[in-house]
């Protein structure tokens, strides 16, 4: 085998194979090469990662079993994988899929005289275990999250859908290290259309290896240039079988508990599953959602555009306030927004990056300290200190973290055109963020798609679910299905009917 293996046939010598592979993994002190002998006139080779293979079951189910077969017996094709008491047990006949197979943590039995290689299912690491979700954390609701092992994320998918349905194709990809792809959907739910664009965009990406799912997202979107998230990434398994549900498509990547939902669209991002805990709260909660989000984006700019250009707006009272606290300050009202907006955004990036234990203090604190110590220093007045505290505190409600950053990117440009031209800068800025939005697509859909009207029920509202009709397919398409309600209250009445008679 060379250093780079291609896909040529496993030789059957193992005087071939076995010089090659200790060139293969020369220096890799974690790669066993053990050969051994099957039988007093027949040779075997395993070769395993260390800490990566269960050396119990390998012991168990291959070294002593082999120890009592004979040459005959061995060298019969489709013997050992019949008769070794290993759930999986798989031949390959190319040298790449034998080493890919021993860098997966699944030992690879070779023979002496067998013109292919029997990768052993025995892989077997320490993980991590399934705990709550960091970022989305809900009250009432699952408390579990998935994990960095891709092959739990699908197990724990599948015990939420036990479907045959639910199809899980997976795909490698990586030039210089493989790493795995898995793609998750609902057959006759979500349109082939869509996989098979989700399958070529996957299997299109060249790169040297993906370590992350933000990585596969800027990859396979739409539009890289824009700020704004056009696939929904969560940790949450009962959020992706909710999109699986409405005919989307879930894409897991080995190695992150974050996963990809295609195609997103924005009312997507605003949702949140502790929606469908009751009605009227979550009606309440997106409406609140949807008013803050406005307000994280514009309320600095539309400050900095009446203080410095629309005095009239203001009531006369507020006005001489306002007036009276800017009396003793050397700035604008543009550079002192400015500067407080950087301070929070440096405040909240300290709180990320420090210790759990003294991240949230020290950002609380921080704002508090530094927030009372810059009114005392006549460098920002009170009001402005308040409208910042509440544009953070507006950004912080928004269920998606994805979505919060570009209202945090944008807030500044939009601030300093509004400090220039005033309402006229304001409104024309935020007339080009919507109509950025408006062109943005997401596998071909809409960034503002709806279906149908009915749609609205469960988008701006939260409709209560004994009025839903129609199963929400991105396709387009309607299929009736009555409710637990209307399935006993039909009931009952062809009860009531057969009384009667």
């Amino acid at each position: 085998m060379e250093p780079n293996p291609q896909d040529i046939p496993i030789d059957p010598k193992l005087s071939v194979t076995l010089p090659k592979l200790k060139v293969l993994f020369a220096d890799s002190s974690d790669v066993v090469i053990h050969p051994f002998r099957v039988d007093r006139s027949l040779d075997g080779l395993l070769v395993y990662v260390e800490n990566l293979s269960d050396m119990e079951r390998l012991e168990r189910g291959v070294l002593q079993p082999l120890r009592g077969l004979t040459r005959e017996e061995v060298l019969t094709e489709g013997f050992l994988e019949a008769n070794l008491p290993i759930g999986k047990v798989q031949a390959v006949t190319k040298q790449k899929e034998a080493v890919m197979s021993i860098l997966s943590g699944n030992p690879v039995l070779f023979v002496d005289g067998l013109p292919y290689a029997l990768t052993l299912g025995l892989a077997s690491w320490n993980q991590r275990s399934i705990e709550q979700s960091s970022g989305e954390n809900v009250v009432r609701g699952s408390q579990e999250s998935f994990v960095e092992t891709l092959a739990t994320n699908l197990s724990i998918l599948r015990r939420r859908l036990r479907t045959p349905n639910l199809k899980t194709p997976t795909v490698t990809t990586g030039l210089l290290a493989e790493t795995s792809l898995a793609i998750a959907y609902l057959q006759h739910t979500a349109t082939p259309e869509l996989v098979d664009e989700v399958m070529r965009r996957l299997q299109a990406i060249r790169f040297d290896s993906l370590l992350e799912s933000g990585m596969v997202e800027e990859l396979i979107q739409d539009n890289p240039y824009s700020p704004f998230p056009q696939l929904l990434s969560t940790e949450r398994p009962d959020v992706v079988t909710a999109h699986l549900l409405e005919g989307r498509v879930a894409i897991f990547t080995e190695g992150t508990p974050f996963v990809l939902i295609a195609p997103g669209n924005f009312f997507s991002f605003m949702q949140s599953p502790e929606d469908y805990d009751n009605a009227w709260k979550g009606t309440v909660s997106r409406l609140i959602r949807y008013l803050f989000l406005i307000i994280a984006l514009l309320m600095p700019a539309a400050y900095v555009a009446i203080v410095t250009f629309h005095q009239e707006m203001i009531p006369t009272s507020l006005l001489l306030t306002i007036a009276n606290t800017r009396e003793q300050i050397p700035f604008p009202v543009l550079v002192e927004a400015l500067l407080m907006e950087i301070m929070f955004e440096a405040l909240r990036e300290a709180g990320l990056r420090l210790p759990k234990q003294v991240g949230s203090a020290v950002s609380i604190v921080g704002a508090l300290v530094i927030g009372q110590a810059a009114i005392s220093a006549g460098l920002v007045s009170p009001p402005m200190v308040m409208v910042v505290a509440i544009t953070g505190i507006a950004s912080f409600m928004v269920p998606h973290y994805a979505m919060s950053i570009p209202l945090r990117m944008l807030r500044f440009p939009i601030m300093i055109i509004s400090g220039i031209l005033g309402l006229v800068g304001f409104v024309l800025a935020f007339a080009v963020v919507i109509i950025h939005m408006l062109s943005l697509t997401s596998f071909g859909l809409p960034y503002f798609s709806l279906q149908r009207t009915a749609e609205l029920e469960d988008t701006l509202l939260r409709t209560r679910l004994n009025r839903v009709q129609n199963r929400t397919f991105l396709s387009g398409r309607l299929e009736k299905h009555q409710s637990m309600f209307e399935k006993n209250r039909s009931s009952n009445n062809a009860g009531k009917k057969e009384n009667g008679r």
